[in-house]
Formats: structure tokens, sequence, C-alpha cells
């Protein structure tokens, strides 16, 4: 008799009238609005301006979510273009499907367009996000809990995962690897975050110490998962992917550190434009106050200088009767 485990959801849509609402779907969203969230956060105590994380967002998003769908595809093709399958399932992206790999490699070019267009360093917006994005991870994750996937090996460990008999998988008690990844990006972004603050990273050190984290991460719970995937030498394709990828980012963060120590001191130019000019109109302002209150003084003793030579005036005017009667 099982005692605990985790259930799954007995649907992964709920309809409001003709809309559907997917699971998947909404714990996407909610990543993305986590990580710009914070990502914004994060950038403005960089000294960068508030909005310019969504403006860049607005083109790395699109570019992870396509870079995503794309990876999975390539990597999966056999299921869209296997014998019996419909390849127009590819685009169906809300049934699931997004490689990590894929969406920070094709995001990265999204956010380097919208980088280059407001003239800012794609390593130091790199570093901002980074903690969000993995925040994203571990809400995005519990998107393959909606859709009972992904999931590890069988287990009879109290959390254990119950998964319903479907398409392409059978009923039983499976390991949670959804949560373990989810909680896993959790620990990831905090690592982040208190690496940043204590050992000040800067020019992409701190998104490449995420990078390497999460791959540090994934490898062993790709390991668990019992989905079908494509083997090389014994191992999963995503458990060589984590591997180089892993290592890559190591060695940015060792060469990055002897070429160009610390951390940027400007992140956006336009900050120190603005500033500039509001440094210039309030001199200008100041300038002006001061040229009106010298005219002011001067209209003053213009205006004094005719009552004195009024009253002289008039006192001379009436010293010369008495002056005419005591002759």
């Amino acid at each position: 008799m099982d005692l605990a485990y985790i259930p799954s959801p007995s649907t992964g849509v709920l309809h409001l009238g003709p809309v559907p609402l997917r699971g998947y779907a909404f714990c996407i969203i909610i990543g993305v609005f986590v990580a710009v969230w914070y990502g914004n956060k994060r950038w403005l105590a960089r000294g960068g301006k508030a909005g310019t994380v969504a403006d860049i967002a607005v083109w790395a998003v699109p570019f992870g979510l396509v870079g995503g769908r794309l990876y999975h595809v390539v990597t999966d093709y056999q299921l869209y273009f296997g014998e019996g399958e419909n390849w127009v399932d590819a685009f169906k992206i809300w049934e699931g499907g997004l490689g990590i790999w894929g969406a920070i490699a094709l995001g990265a070019v999204g956010a380097w367009i919208g980088c280059r267009r407001r003239g800012i360093p794609l390593p130091a917006y790199a570093d901002a996000i980074a903690p969000g994005i993995a925040f994203a991870q571990a809400i995005g994750r519990w998107g393959n809990w909606f859709n009972q996937e992904l999931y590890g090996r069988p287990t009879d460990l109290p959390w254990a995962l119950r998964i319903s008999e479907g398409a392409n998988r059978e009923a039983g008690l499976y390991h949670p690897t959804f949560l373990y990844e989810s909680l896993w990006c959790v620990g990831v972004a905090l690592l982040v975050v208190w690496a940043d603050r204590r050992f000040t990273l800067g020019h992409g050190r701190a998104f490449a110490l995420y990078v390497a984290a999460y791959c540090a991460g994934r490898g062993w719970i790709e390991y668990m998962r019992v989905d079908e995937a494509h083997h090389i030498l014994g191992l999963r394709l995503n458990v060589w992917t984590a591997i180089l990828v892993f290592l890559l980012a190591v060695v940015y963060m060792v060469v990055s550190s002897r070429l160009r120590p610390g951390r940027e001191e400007i992140v956006e130019p336009a900050v120190l434009a603005d500033a500039a000019k509001a440094d210039a109109a309030k001199a200008a302002g100041q300038k002006t106050d001061a040229g009106k209150a010298d005219a002011g003084t001067t209209d003053l003793r213009k205006t004094d200088a005719r009552k004195t030579d009024a009253a002289d005036a008039g006192r001379a005017a009436g010293a010369t009767p008495e002056s005419a009667e005591k002759s």
C-alpha cells in the first residue's frame, strides 16, 4: 500500500468557455514575469534604468522560445517525423517540449540584439538577469508536472510522483525529476545572488556561474529520467550537453577573471547622459534665478535713486521761499 506520494493533476488544461487555460503555458508565463521583475531590480541596483530589462526581454523571450522548441524538435525528431507521427505537432508548444539549451543560446542572440540597440554591454545584462532565469526555470518545471512528463525511474520513496495511464506512459510511482530540478534551480539562483554580492562578479561571470551550477545539477537529474532520448557512449545526449556547457562556463569564468577583473562601473551609458542633462538644466535654472535676482536688485537701486533725487528736489524747492522770507 502506498502511504505517501505526490499526486499528478488529472488534467493539464482547464476550459474557460471555449478558451483553454493550460498549466504548462501558465508556468512559462509566470516564470518570464519573475525573471523580468527580479532582473529589473538587479539592473537598477547596478546603475541601470528602469524598464531596460523588459525592453530587451521583448527580444530575448521570443528568440528563447523559438530556440527552446527547435532544440527539442531537432534532438527528439522521431516524435514528430517518425513513422506514424504528425509533423504538425512540432508546432504545438503548449503540449510541452522546450530545450533549455536552445532557449538560452537563441535567447542570448535576442538579448544581444536588444542590448546593441540600447548601447548596453551584453555581459552586464546577463549578470543582472542570471538569478531571475534560474527562478523562471524553477517555476517552468512545474509545467512538466501538469503534463505528467519527464519523470524519473520507478521508486517507492515517500515523495514519489504518481503517474496515471496515458499516451506513451505507464501508471506507477516515479522519481519527480521535475521537482528535483525545480529545487535545484532555486538553489542555483540563491548561489548566484550570494556569490555576486560576496565576490562582486562582473563581465558575465555571474551568468557563467549560473550556467555551470545548473549544468552540474542537470547532469545527474537527466541521468535519472526514463523518457525516450538519444544516447552517445551510453549517456543521454543532454548529459553530454550538460558536461560540455559546464566546462565552457568554468573556462569562461577563469579566463574572464584574469582578463577583466572586477565589475563594470557603467552598465547603461544613457543613465550618465540623463544625469548630465539634469545637471545642465539645474545649472541653467540656477543661472536664470541668479540673473533675475540681480535684475531685481538693480531695479530696486534705480527706484531708490529716483526716490532720493525726488526728495532732494523737493527739499530744494521748499527751501527757496523760506530763504526769500528771511531776506
